[in-house]
């Protein structure tokens, strides 16, 4: 008995993959007026596909409650470094405008939202 519990738990580890989750918060810039606040935008918008086209980021999007959190990334890296450059090269990090949190974080390979 103990072995097959114990086959079926290191089948289930092995089912695992770390990704990092990072958390986007308000950062101390943010009173560009509105023109420069569209450019920092869209460069951002423009950064998010360039991560994503990479296959880098796998999941990006905004919080809907206008809260001090202002979205999530969810990275397929090598690294907590990789990630750590890929979020400072934003133009909304580089900016102020967000700062971040990176959360190490493991799912089940192939997991996908529906």
């Amino acid at each position: 008995m103990g072995t097959a519990y114990g086959q079926k738990q290191k089948k289930a580890e092995e089912e695992l993959k770390p990704y990092y989750l990072v958390l986007l918060k308000k950062g101390p810039h943010r009173d560009q007026d509105s023109v420069t606040a569209e450019n920092i935008q869209k460069g951002h918008m423009e950064n998010i596909s360039k991560m994503a086209a990479a296959g880098k980021l796998n999941v990006a999007g905004p919080f809907l409650d206008n809260g001090e959190l202002r979205g999530i990334f969810i990275f397929d890296c090598s690294s907590e470094e990789e990630v750590k450059q890929l979020v400072e090269n934003d133009p909304a990090v580089k900016s102020g405008r967000l700062t971040y949190e990176i959360h190490p974080w493991m799912t089940q390979k192939g997991t996908c939202f529906k």
